[in-house]
């Protein structure tokens, strides 16, 4: 491959890093773009778990073996087995000069003076898996190694040479820098649907997964049912004891959100805004929801300084009329809430459970009244009160 060529597949793969939306697609773009730049039948991206001890493959592409996956949930090897790697965890590199590639065959390692004594794992997997020869790039992030790229050829094909590891350390350098960049995307994603003092969903997360839900409930009648609590005694609370006591208060109730959503598979915490947070399940029984509403209202009522929760439930589960939109599910939720705080419930008011004129569901479906000239009163969203 001439320079042309390789300052192609360089720019090439870092345009394929660039585009992806996701970690995954990221990292099937730079083991995809390495395995053609260096013209090879297969290619993985890996990192190096320091916690655990283990390599963690994150992809593999190309001419995949049988025991192979695009995607593997839990293939991962302990990095004893990889003593070259040692060398490099421990490590710090600094002005982009970093450890250097190096290339392994069937007859063993080249590149990597005494390597000789340890290469029995790279070796054995070329040989178990109908490849010849294979080049490994450690990835340093940050200064640190946070991976490694390999690609492999079959066997039967023209041998990695030392300019192929040379120009796989360069490709390792673009696939950092690519991750470094879709780590700070995927940042910016989460702080972008998490609310910053109890680390659960946002009032953004929630409308996105809520219309998600409700799209499947229009498209097979997935259950999808909406707890909407209010925290009583807030501002009794930041008056008294102050704002940094409040504060503590939104953590510790965010705590006991988050342990009782933990209880319905898949189900979405999050803190609305002030004293209003939710919880959204798309999937379990109705009753399974109010059971765990309940159980919320219960432990919110034992947090030191709180008065516990008014808790609303609204449920595709329950006799409420067609839910078309989220909007309205939102409603129902809100309405079944406020009924509760009106009448100081300790347990969940659940929508559509009290006949078929049912209060909640009136409430909710009640048209729009104009706001009054003065006064600052509590809005059911999009009504006032």
């Amino acid at each position: 491959m001439g320079e042309d060529e390789r300052l192609r597949a360089v720019v090439a793969l870092a345009q394929g890093m660039a585009a992806a939306h996701t970690p995954r697609e990221s990292w099937r773009a730079a083991a995809t773009g390495a395995c053609r730049a260096l013209a090879g039948s297969f290619a993985a991206l890996s990192v190096w778990e320091r916690d655990s001890g283990r390599l963690k493959v994150l992809v593999n592409v190309g001419e995949r073996a049988p025991d192979e996956e695009e995607f593997p949930d839990g293939e991962t090897y302990p990095v004893h087995q990889f003593p070259e790697i040692t060398e490099f965890l421990h490590e710090r590199w600094a002005g982009g000069v970093g450890p250097s590639a190096w290339v392994e065959t069937v007859a063993g390692p080249t590149g990597r003076p005494g390597a000789e004594g340890y290469c029995h794992q790279r070796v054995a997997a070329l040989r178990r898996r109908g490849r010849g020869c294979c080049v490994i790039a450690p990835v340093v992030l940050h200064g640190r190694a946070w991976g490694e790229l390999y690609v492999a050829r079959a066997t039967g094909a023209a041998a990695f040479r030392t300019e192929d590891a040379e120009f796989a350390t360069v490709l390792a350098a673009v696939v950092a820098a690519g991750i470094a960049q879709s780590e700070l995307l995927e940042e910016a994603r989460r702080l972008a649907f998490t609310d910053p003092l109890t680390g659960l969903a946002n009032r953004r997360a929630v409308d996105v997964r809520l219309g998600e839900a409700v799209d499947r409930h229009l498209a097979d009648g997935t259950v999808v049912s909406l707890v909407v609590c209010d925290l009583n005694g807030l501002k009794r609370v930041n008056d008294t004891h102050g704002h940094a006591a409040g504060d503590r208060l939104l953590e510790r109730f965010g705590s006991v959100l988050s342990l009782c959503g933990a209880m319905l598979p898949g189900t979405l915490a999050a803190r609305l805004g002030g004293d209003e947070f939710c919880l959204l399940a798309a999937g379990p029984p109705a009753d399974d929801v109010v059971q765990v509403a309940a159980e919320l209202c219960r432990r919110a009522g034992e947090l030191e300084l709180g008065e516990g929760v008014a808790c609303g439930v609204a449920s595709t589960g329950d006799p409420i009329g067609a839910v078309r939109s989220p909007r309205r599910l939102f409603r129902l939720a809100d309405a079944a809430q406020y009924r509760a705080k009106a009448e100081l419930s300790r347990k969940p008011v659940v929508a559509g459970r009290q006949g078929p004129d049912d209060p909640v569901v009136r409430l909710a479906d009640r048209p729009p009244t104009p706001p009054p000239p003065t006064g600052d009163r509590r809005r059911i969203r999009g009504r006032q009160t």
